[in-house]
């Protein structure tokens, strides 16, 4: 189970900020973000070195895709594709509501069931699949202010880690991207502590005796269209997020 932050501001100068904990296998090997795709030139994103995929991808248009996997379904299933490839196919467009569209259109049984979310300066997107033959893809529009998505669906408090967190990041000071104040966010991110009988589950910083576990944070801010020249702002741990800082990635 991963988990993202999505804060959505009308009439900002970073309409759009987002926080990211990926949750996987900590020896499946991966790379940090950069542009890794030579057909993909335009796009940044951290790369899933086994399936050649990504969780979390940023466009030069200025649209960031993020996927996570849905309940009891981690790692590759015989005969489904990559979920990783779908971040780089939402990627593949210039703004959020035609990849969303196009992205709503696939058949949803070619993949593990997800979650999907597409976003930009001014629109942003929940994709659910289950997976399912003769499903479709559902695709809701995610509201201003801010949400959450894990393996559940948006918001939904029946996810241990959405009804101990959400509440904790709408009372947070939003994070200031001028001056490189993300301070409340990544306290909150890195937070390994759960509540009393849910295991690591409601932790936004997951630890556990195994190899799964949180394998690395982003956190990322998109200028609002009129900020000529102003470039999104990406920050990545990579590794557990209360271990290793955040630093720069070149967009």
């Amino acid at each position: 189970m991963c988990t993202l932050v999505l804060l959505r501001r009308e009439n900002s100068a970073w309409p759009l900020l987002l926080a990211a904990n990926r949750d996987e296998l900590r020896s499946r090997p991966w790379s940090a973000p950069g542009r890794h795709w030579p057909d993909r030139a335009h796009v940044v994103a951290g790369r899933d070195d086994l399936a050649d995929g990504t969780w979390l991808a940023l466009n030069d248009d200025g649209v960031v895709a993020a996927i996570l996997n849905r309940r009891h379904t981690l790692g590759p299933e015989d005969g489904k594709r990559s979920r990783g490839e779908l971040p780089l196919e939402a990627t593949d467009h210039a703004q959020a509501s035609v990849a969303a569209k196009a992205l709503a259109m696939i058949n949803p049984a070619s993949y593990r069931s997800f979650n999907l979310v597409i976003a930009d300066r001014d629109n942003a997107y929940w994709l659910k699949s289950t997976g399912q033959a003769g499903s479709a893809v559902e695709c809701f529009p995610i509201p201003t202010g801010l949400s959450m998505v894990t393996a559940y669906d948006l918001n939904d408090t029946g996810s241990p880690r959405i009804r101990r967190n959400l509440d904790r990041f709408r009372a947070a000071p939003a994070p200031d991207p001028e001056g490189n104040d993300w301070f409340a966010w990544q306290g909150l991110m890195a937070d390994r502590t759960a509540d009393q009988g849910q295991g690591p589950g409601g932790a936004m910083n997951v630890v556990t005796d195994g190899d799964f576990g949180t394998g690395s944070s982003s956190l990322i801010a998109l200028p609002a269209p009129q900020r000529f020249g102003v470039k999104p702002v990406w920050l990545f741990a990579a590794g557990r997020p209360d271990e290793v800082p955040y630093q720069p990635v070149i967009t």
